[in-house]
């Protein structure tokens, strides 16, 4: 009891006293008695107290909470209810606190980001250690500076779901694609998916700045995005399938032997499809899922575009396309009416153009993607 009437004394003598030190040291030691008895505090007394608090640092000019507000930020033993009523302030004194301090809960932040200014919400953005859900408190304001910042906080928790989402929005919100890049909690497919969108939009603007053919810039993007993917992906150990086994007989013939037509109708006489198909990716370039339209395709356009950009001799197409419908077919003849047509085409397409459109089917069908809604969403804004 002695100690309790020797502190309310001493709180006395301070509230009489009307200096800025004594206010401040009067704030300090009611937040401290607070703390030290709040499992003794009614609610009603809980919420005078905060009352008080409030009153008393609101009656210091903003200047002196900002400097009463810097010096609790650092301090892990200040006093919890003084933290909170100045991280509630406006935020020229609120920022040292919000930046800083260990005493604010994640409820406190997500109080603050629901009833406080914008200015509050970058703050924490910018705040160290951030967990995932604080961090979906402020995506979910849908504000492009504070989401912003967030994205470059590179110590904040971002949850995949909201890492995928913002991904999303980055396809209409350039100022998210950099941030995002540049972020280490990135899946492998998330930053594959956002180095097609920061490649197409690259290629937009340049496009629309210099007088270049559309061709080699896009073959300079692709690979610089793959030599940055491949970086990036660990290599796979895992069991071979028929496909994988393939492909590398495929690369090691192309290794040691030039593809050619010949090559390619010797492999699918003998019935070795899946090497047939790795030999003419390996050759043309052209990947899945674009392969298989190409040579199975049922009207065969795409597959005289391809042999006629490739230098495949009219006889050497015919014999293709005939082998092909077969294996694509089950077994099942070709007509001559269906040959006769694919002739026709091969005859009238030129190989120029055909070699422009081989090449873009050997671009990266995500990167193909992108350029496209790229180009969809620029038209839309203008």
């Amino acid at each position: 009891m002695e100690d309790q009437d020797q502190d309310l004394h001493s709180l006395l003598q301070l509230a009489l006293t009307k200096s800025i030190e004594s206010r401040e040291q009067l704030s300090s030691q009611i937040a401290q008695l607070s703390m030290e008895r709040d499992h003794l505090l009614s609610d009603q007394e809980r919420d005078l107290i905060s009352q008080i608090l409030d009153k008393l640092i609101h009656e210091f000019e903003a200047p002196i909470r900002a400097r009463l507000s810097e010096r609790l930020s650092r301090n892990p033993a200040a006093p919890r209810a003084l933290v909170i009523a100045l991280a509630n302030d406006a935020i020229e004194v609120a920022r040292p606190i919000l930046l800083r301090s260990t005493l604010l809960s994640d409820d406190e932040l997500i109080r603050i980001i629901h009833h406080r200014s914008r200015q509050h919400q970058i703050t924490i953005a910018r705040r160290r250690e951030l967990s995932e859900e604080v961090s979906d408190e402020l995506v979910g304001t849908n504000d492009k500076g504070v989401i912003t910042a967030l994205l470059e906080n590179q110590s904040a928790k971002i949850s995949e779901a909201a890492l995928s989402y913002l991904t999303e929005q980055a396809e209409h919100i350039d100022e998210f694609q950099e941030p995002l890049v540049r972020r280490q909690d990135l899946t492998q497919e998330l930053a594959l998916r956002l180095y097609w969108l920061v490649a197409a939009n690259l290629r937009a603007d340049i496009l629309a700045t210099y007088d270049i053919h559309p061709t080699p810039l896009d073959d300079e993007l692709e690979a610089a995005v793959l030599d940055v993917a491949n970086e990036k992906t660990a290599q796979s150990n895992g069991p071979r399938n028929m496909a994988e086994t393939s492909a590398e007989l495929a690369r090691c013939i192309a290794a040691d032997q030039r593809i050619n037509a010949g090559l390619l109708i010797k492999t699918l006489r003998q019935g070795e499809i899946p090497l047939f198909e790795a030999l003419f990716e390996e050759w043309s370039g052209i990947s899945m899922p674009r392969r298989t339209e190409v040579l199975y395709g049922p009207g065969g356009e795409a597959m005289v575009i391809a042999c006629l950009a490739l230098g495949i001799s009219k006889q050497d197409f015919a014999t293709l396309f005939l082998l092909t419908r077969s294996a694509g077919s089950g077994g099942r003849r070709t007509s001559p009416a269906d040959l006769s047509r694919a002739t026709r085409l091969y005859d009238q397409a030129n190989r120029k153009d055909a070699e422009h459109v081989l090449r873009s089917w050997q671009r990266d069908s995500d990167f193909q993607a992108a350029v496209e809604d790229m180009e969809m969403s620029r038209a839309k804004r203008g």
